[in-house]
């Protein structure tokens, strides 16, 4: 039994606490910050000459995989429609958005995006998208015989909904200490000029955005998080304000005290960086994004935040926004094209602002899921699934173009583990390994950032939609 299961939860948090904090008390110097990565076996901290961001669109729930890519090509068209006849979409409705490819799909397959994206489907036909398909969390290469005959290791607790989030966000269960998006940050917060913007949140908190060092930051839709409030004063006096402030920044003789205290006081000048910062953002208001739309507002934040990159000395940032509402077991007609709507309208409002700003080229953004769901519908939904297709988004991006192997369609084939529950061809692993390397991650690297990427083949670990 692991030596960590002799610790009381209160031991391991505290353990934990002083480990992040006093690293990131060393953030901004760079030899000591090194050396501690070294020290606890890191992948080699890294430098940019360039910016580069990588966004993260969570959609919580787990989007239903086949009618956001519908297959349309006859046979799979016909396979679909049996699977769930009543919550399928009509074959005519689908006309207006079929994807056309720059490469034909193998066996003259074809999908078309639901008719709620059309925002996306300009995009790929622009070749600034590109389509994953098959995508789910796996341990290592598996078949349809090996995962029958439990021959291969698998993602502990398939299709439950918290712990294959946090597999996707972290390859590991829930309980786990950090993602592959923190991972990637702790080899690049130490050439930032501001080493705690390195990784943010819009809509907070996620295992995806935590580092072994990094720690995410945390934004509105409005701008960073008050830690008191907007104003200068408390109860209208400046001097009890400042004083309050002293307080929670005052050091102490217990190391959890003034561990704490540090840590609040870098929130204060953080808060304080960043708000000036942005105060000086470029003004329009950025006002390529839709109205009524949380995931927008979310990623107009992004936006105006990597307007003040330069200011911040940011050459290395990861975002992570989200939207919930994914989980239709019933009443998924209704419901799901208004989700998928605003994730389009959300998307391309996104990389239209990038384009404006001369940077879309440096930023790609891509979906994210608990899982895909059922082909075969229940009454009004489907149940939970395990692969799904996956957009990504940006200027370097492969696009107009499929990757990955196109599923077989329907109910008890080899790509299938139980009422059209796909088998991913296509590892989470693989998926964010294709970004990594494009941020700037090296082979090494990669294999820090992601621990189960050694069970693959290098060769396909990086599946080429990036540039």
């Amino acid at each position: 039994m692991s030596m960590i299961h002799d610790q009381s939860p209160h031991d391991q948090s505290r353990r934990a606490f002083l480990k992040r904090s006093a690293l990131l008390g060393l953030a901004g110097t760079a030899t000591p910050f090194v050396s501690s990565l070294a020290a606890i076996g890191e992948a080699a901290a890294a430098t940019a000459s360039d910016y580069k961001a990588l966004v993260c669109v969570f959609l919580y729930g787990g989007n239903d995989y086949a009618n956001t890519l519908v297959p349309y090509d006859e046979t799979s068209f016909a396979a679909y429609r049996t699977a769930r006849p009543n919550i399928a979409y009509q074959r005519d409705a689908l006309a207006g958005s079929v994807l056309n490819p720059a490469v034909a799909l193998p066996g003259g397959r074809a999908y078309a995006l639901s008719p709620a994206m059309p925002e996306l489907r300009q995009l790929f036909d622009a070749g600034k998208m590109a389509v994953a398909l098959n995508v789910g969390t796996l341990v290592e290469p598996t078949t349809k015989t090996q995962f029958t005959n439990r021959t291969v290791k698998l993602p502990p607790k398939l299709f439950s909904h918290n712990d294959q989030q946090s597999f996707f966000q972290a390859s590991n269960p829930e309980g786990a200490t950090s993602g592959w998006g923190g991972r990637i940050g702790d080899v690049f917060q130490n050439g930032n000029g501001t080493a705690a913007l390195t990784c943010i949140n819009t809509s907070g908190n996620a295992i995806y955005l935590s580092g072994r060092t990094a720690i995410q930051y945390a934004v509105g839709t409005g701008g960073p998080v008050a830690l008191l409030n907007n104003s200068k004063t408390l109860y209208g006096s400046s001097s009890a304000l400042d004083a309050l402030r002293g307080v929670m920044t005052a050091e102490s003789s217990y190391a959890m005290a003034t561990e704490h205290a540090r840590i609040t006081k870098r929130a204060f000048d953080v808060q304080a960086q960043l708000s000036s910062a942005l105060a000086g953002a470029p003004s329009g208001n950025f006002p390529l994004f839709p109205s009524n739309n949380n995931l927008a507002d979310q990623l107009k934040m992004v936006a105006r935040m990597i307007s003040v990159s330069q200011t911040l000395g940011l050459k290395r940032q990861v975002f992570f926004v989200s939207m919930g509402g994914f989980d239709l077991h019933d009443n998924l007609v209704a419901q799901h094209p208004v989700l998928l709507a605003k994730v389009s309208a959300a998307m391309k409002a996104f990389y239209d602002t990038t384009a404006a700003m001369g940077v879309a080229n440096q930023v790609t953004s891509f979906t994210a899921s608990d899982f895909g769901r059922t082909l075969q519908s229940n009454d009004g939904g489907a149940d939970h699934g395990w692969g799904g297709m996956h957009f990504v988004v940006g200027g370097a991006v492969r696009g107009q173009r499929f990757y990955g192997k196109a599923p077989i369609v329907g109910v008890n084939t080899s790509d299938d583990v139980g009422s059209g529950r796909l088998l991913p061809s296509m590892s989470v692993d693989q998926y964010a390994a294709t970004l990594a390397s494009w941020f700037g991650i090296d082979s090494g690297g990669l294999r820090t950032v992601l621990p189960n990427i050694g069970n693959y083949d290098a060769s396909t670990w990086n599946q080429g939609f990036m540039g």
